[in-house]
């Protein structure tokens, strides 16, 4: 299945919330919101700094990932960066591939 990170920063309502309900509260959103789409959540840590939270999911499809990254950034508790992962051996493969490319000016 495909792996996604989620780079979360909150807004002020959505800090609200977490002070609210905790930080397990919304980790179990989470995973309730992944296990409705057929996906899991195999991490999920807070963070100092310019992100306040960072998930790491599977899910089926891309489709399915950019539908819980717009109604979650269309909330606006969250804006939510969504960056595909991708394990040592699909970079194995995509080395392997041989494409035709020309660089720029060449």
């Amino acid at each position: 299945m495909p792996k996604y990170m989620w780079k979360v920063a909150y807004s002020q309502s959505g800090l609200k919330g977490v002070l609210k309900e905790g930080g397990t509260g919304r980790r179990e959103a989470i995973e309730k919101l992944a296990a409705n789409l057929g996906g899991q959540i195999e991490s999920f840590y807070y963070a100092f700094g310019e992100d306040d939270a960072y998930i790491i999911a599977d899910f089926p499809s891309d489709v399915d990932v950019a539908a819980v990254s717009m109604n979650v950034g269309a909330v606006g508790a969250a804006r939510v960066q969504t960056i595909p992962l991708l394990s040592p051996e699909e970079i194995d493969q995509a080395a392997k591939r041989s494409i035709e490319y020309r660089p720029p000016g060449a």
